[in-house]
């Protein structure tokens, strides 16, 4: 596993355990521009080499890369705890997804899709072949450490692409051991770990023949339109602002359960958490009152707990960023139904916030306009079921929604209102099948993962010609 760091002091990367900022788990100098540029070109020259090892070795090699990170399951679950604070429970979840991510993909490099037509006339084939792009830049989030960079990098290895990946610099301890371990089971240089700042997103959006990215709008909107200048395939996905939506026939009580661990769960950063619950009127009293409890339950706890579901936040920043939000929606009139952002642990030195419920935001509020990276969400009510879709599609649209119902009917209208990439009835927004794709559009992006939709985005289709030479 090549790893070059540079020697500029505006690219030191540093990664701190998020309930307990004095442990360090890494402090190195990130890539420079020409470093990431020097691993685009090493992936580029493995990549011939890769797609002509054929189908079956790359198969093998993914097959073992999933093999090689169960054997560190212990490791690499204590490790997701300590660096981005997530909950013991979830991490093993998490690692249990990334090596099932490795083993589906592996299944799949001999079965990349292609079709056999007829000529229109005369004799000979006319083939369809899906052929990879070359080198894959993928910046992936601390969000999901081990998940995220999986996800992409398998298809896009099992197509035959190359990778280089950019980690978010708050998960650097845990790419670095990824990387290691996954440098085992794959030949040389197919793999690149490129650590670093945003001008090595930014190079790799430059060079790299197709690219992948989860993070900030800000950051997003500059990726897409560096890649979509080069003429090159790029997904970007920029999050959103999750919505559940709960009916007066649905089960309340877990309709509250389902929204609170949504709410709570990770400590809200995760890009399907719930930001906005919409409850039709009559039952609003009813809900409001069952969420409440439902937080109270869920408190800021230590990771390591098996019992925690909001472990800490990220970092001080995301804190005090939840924190100013929060006081800001209540000096604007909103009212405080649970939590306490200035709460969470007070005798620990992490970064904890407990899970915080709020009605009577004013519309024009930030929590009403945009995700917050926190567990922090917005209570409010709507006349009837058709004013409860209208407003959960309103504002900036999210990447999943739930709706709680007992009726089928209505449950298949929303399927067909809500305009999101995942619709979840009677289940949290939170939870994402990675054998099912999703694909949405807005923002100027399209975003394709999971299953089949990751294979296509990874590859091009080629159109081969066999006519007999006669014919030609």
């Amino acid at each position: 596993m090549n790893i070059h760091p540079g020697p500029t002091a505006d690219s030191v990367v540093i990664s701190r355990n998020p309930a307990d900022p004095g442990d360090v788990l890494v402090e190195l100098y990130g890539c420079t521009p020409d470093t990431a540029a020097r691993a685009v070109q090493r992936a580029a020259r493995a990549q011939a080499a890769w797609l002509a090892a054929g189908a079956a070795e790359r198969s093998v090699a993914l097959r073992r890369a999933g093999d090689a990170l169960e054997t560190a399951y212990e490791e690499l679950t204590g490790l997701l705890v300590r660096e981005v604070g997530k909950p013991l429970t979830e991490a093993r979840e998490e690692l249990t997804r990334a090596v099932a991510i490795w083993r589906y993909y592996a299944q799949l490099p001999q079965d990349v899709p292609g079709a056999v037509r007829e000529p229109t006339s005369g004799p000979g084939l006319l083939l369809t072949r899906r052929r990879p792009h070359g080198v894959a830049g993928l910046i992936t989030p601390w969000q999901f450490p081990l998940a995220a960079p999986s996800w992409n990098a398998a298809p896009a290895l099992a197509a035959g692409n190359t990778v280089v990946l950019k980690p978010a610099p708050e998960a650097t301890a845990c790419a670095l051991r990824l990387a290691e371990i996954l440098g085992r089971a794959l030949p040389a240089d197919v793999l690149q770990l490129a650590p670093g700042g945003v001008e090595v997103g930014a190079t790799l959006a430059g060079l790299a023949d197709v690219v992948s990215f989860t993070g900030s709008r800000a950051v997003g909107t500059a990726m897409v339109r560096a890649a979509a200048s080069r003429g090159v395939p790029v997904q970007a996905d920029m999050s959103g602002y999750n919505t559940a939506v709960v009916l007066p026939d649905a089960d309340v009580v877990r309709a509250a359960a389902d929204i609170a661990v949504a709410i709570a769960g990770c400590a809200g950063q995760k890009r399907t958490a719930t930001k906005r619950v919409i409850a039709v009127d009559s039952v609003l009293p009813k809900l409001r009152e069952a969420l409440r409890q439902a937080l109270r339950a869920l408190p800021a706890r230590d990771p390591n707990a098996t019992d925690s579901v909001c472990g800490p936040v990220i970092s001080e920043m995301a804190r005090d960023r939840v924190v100013h939000v929060t006081d800001s929606a209540l000096a604007s009139g909103a009212d405080l139904l649970a939590g306490n952002a200035r709460g969470g642990r007070r005798e620990a030195p992490g970064w904890y916030v407990d899970p915080v419920l709020l009605e009577n935001v004013p519309g024009h509020h930030d929590l009403n306009r945009r995700e917050i990276h926190g567990p922090v969400a917005v209570l409010s009510g709507a006349s009837d079921f058709d004013e409860a879709i209208r407003v959960a599609g309103s504002g900036r649209r999210g990447v999943v929604s739930s709706l709680h119902t007992s009726d089928l009917e209505k449950a298949l209208s929303a399927v067909d209102r809500l305009n999101t990439a995942m619709v979840r009835v009677n289940a949290p927004t939170t939870g994402t099948e990675f054998l099912l794709p999703f694909e949405r559009e807005k923002d100027a992006r399209r975003v394709r993962e999971k299953e089949r939709a990751t294979t296509d985005f990874y590859t091009s289709t080629r159109t081969v010609s066999l006519l007999p030479t006669a014919s030609a």
